[in-house]
């Protein structure tokens, strides 16, 4: 079989944005150029790989079951392409990182600037999405590290990745108007956080499932005065005196305009792990904001006695 990685490109392309032409314009080259690779790749395949109607181009079953191993190949092919370049001695590199927007805020925030100084001639490439994404991202190989919320998403549920467990912290609550914690010097309850206005996630906020299943147990209903909003969203509306909103601990990082209150009956937490591919050995630039990202949370955790490492798993 000769199939080659430009072929597997123009499948690719073409499948992303379901055009021929559009396909050869991204990628630079003339359509005949293009239509022949799809053609050599579906002999050297047997099976057709696109539905071919005017002005529709969708993937047969042949090019379903194609897509995420093209996929996958491309990215292994870049990947090596890399590692290459490193043990050329190189000084560059590539380090693609997954997180969660409340670890985009965090300690993303505190590890891309060391390692950019440390660095500077790795590309850095940042995804933020929720952890399920970025699961499917890493074992698809479009990612080589993620942070990921693996109470909520175990990464050992996909067998090609190995994963960290970092650290468990809690969730807290958090307010810039003095009158909202008046009665509360370090800690409220669940029952006492209902009766507070309060900033509530998108529905896909796993904070969100958290907070509002630990209210349907005890049978509560916060009073919410806002819902829907993203993590930067959230902490302005709050900033701004608008409610309280409950947390992840480490997202108070740099935000001395905002109080937190530990939360007790029930006390919530999360587990942060770091999880990468089996398969695919980390390169140098990779393992180093590995290292980067395990002292950076190890520094938060001495500071601050809502973030507990999980030193067994390290």
């Amino acid at each position: 079989m000769n199939m080659n990685l430009e072929q597997l490109q123009s499948f690719l392309t073409v499948a992303e944005t379901g055009h021929f032409t559009n396909a050869a314009a991204e990628l630079h080259v003339a359509q005949p150029t293009l239509s022949r690779h799809i053609s050599t790749l579906e002999t050297e395949l047997g099976s057709e790989l696109f539905n071919r109607a005017r002005g529709n181009i969708t993937l047969t079953a042949a090019g379903e079951t194609l897509l995420p191993v093209a996929s996958r190949m491309l990215a292994d092919a870049e990947h090596i392409r890399f590692q290459m370049q490193e043990l050329a001695g190189l000084r560059r590199g590539r380090v693609r990182l997954g997180a969660p927007p409340s670890m985009c805020v965090s300690v993303v925030a505190e590890v891309v600037g060391p390692y950019h100084q440390d660095y500077p001639g790795v590309d850095l490439h940042l995804r933020e999405s929720g952890s399920h994404h970025l699961l499917n991202e890493l074992v698809g190989g479009t990612l080589d590290l993620a942070l990921i919320v693996a109470s909520e998403h175990d990464p050992a549920s996909a067998e090609s990745l190995e994963h960290t467990p970092l650290f468990v912290e809690e969730l807290v609550v958090v307010s810039a108007v003095p009158q909202h914690f008046a009665d509360h010097e370090a800690e409220l309850s669940l029952r006492e956080l209902a009766d507070l206005p309060q900033i509530v996630f998108s529905e896909s906020y796993d904070l969100r499932a958290a907070t509002m299943e630990a209210y349907r147990q005890r049978e509560l209903s916060p009073k919410v005065v806002l819902e829907g909003a993203e993590m930067d969203a959230v902490l302005r509306f709050v900033e701004r005196g608008l409610g309280v909103a409950v947390v992840p601990a480490t997202v108070l990082l740099d935000r001395p305009g905002l109080q937190s209150r530990r939360l007790i009956e029930p006390s919530l937490t999360r587990t942060i792990a770091l999880a990468h591919r089996k398969d695919v050995q980390l390169s140098r630039a990779a393992g180093a904001m590995q290292n980067m990202i395990l002292r950076t949370v190890a520094d938060l955790a001495a500071e601050n006695p809502a973030i507990r490492m999980v030193e067994a798993e390290l």
